[in-house]
């Protein structure tokens, strides 16, 4: 039995409060059992100068761990940005990028804010999850003021972990059962499941491809049941 009494194919309670920030509705708490991140969706007409005459928009991600997010202070990345956190933020960007049409949304910048509160593993897979929900709420209020006329979104994006631990591959891993897994994989996926991003590392041993298709479809489970919760977070208004 895991600590928190889940099933091995079971996610953690997530929960995701959307227009979370006053001073930007395109924004959301995203819980995930004990992980907690605040993300949020800025609109920017400053595009990168590689995208300069493509008529193609961009989006970006910041990612922070706040001091208090985990039982040791974390250190303000004030001057220069860690190895993780900038690993994390390309990771974040080049997800949610899968989810638009850029085309669509022509010379402007997205710019996704994820800061952790409360760190209990899975922050990154969260921040996917919960920034796309901030991504679609801006892209619906870009819409309703008729500032873009399609919709570019491709499909809802989410992200879960799955891993090894003591010999069995489980869903949505907690940080003491991350620590002992021997093997930690994230996935990222879209609605009509077609993988983004696949991130495994065999920590304590190699794993075979047997084992990593297993744990590919135990994370397709995790991926359905938070595209559900998603859905049900932001009403499941369509913005066409």
């Amino acid at each position: 039995m895991r600590e928190d009494k889940r099933e091995d194919n079971q996610i953690r309670e997530t929960k995701i409060t959307t227009h979370y920030i006053e001073h930007n509705p395109a924004s959301c708490l995203i819980e995930v059992g004990k992980t907690k991140v605040i993300c949020s969706a800025s609109i920017d007409d400053k595009i990168p100068p590689f995208l300069k005459d493509t008529g193609s928009g961009w989006l970006t991600a910041e990612y922070s761990l706040l001091p208090f997010s985990s039982k040791e202070r974390v250190e303000r990345e004030r001057y220069k940005v860690k190895g993780r956190t900038s690993e994390i933020e390309r990771l974040i960007g080049r997800s949610l990028r899968q989810a638009l049409n850029l085309k669509l949304i022509p010379d402007r910048k997205i710019i996704i804010d994820c800061d952790v509160l409360q760190a209990d593993g899975g922050t990154r897979c969260a921040s996917i999850t919960g920034g796309f929900c901030a991504l679609y709420i801006a892209i619906e209020g870009l819409m309703k003021k008729n500032i873009i006329k399609a919709n570019p979104i491709l499909g809802f994006v989410s992200a879960i972990s799955i891993g090894i631990v003591d010999g069995k591959a489980i869903l949505d891993l907690t940080y003491n059962e991350d620590k002992r897994a021997s093997c930690d994989l994230n996935l990222v996926m879209r609605e009509d499941e077609k993988i983004i991003e696949i991130q495994g590392t065999g920590e304590g041993k190699p794993f075979s491809q047997d084992e990593l298709n297993s744990l590919i479809l135990l994370g397709k489970i995790g991926i359905k049941s938070l595209i559900g919760i998603q859905k049900m977070a932001i009403g499941q208004v369509s913005v066409n």
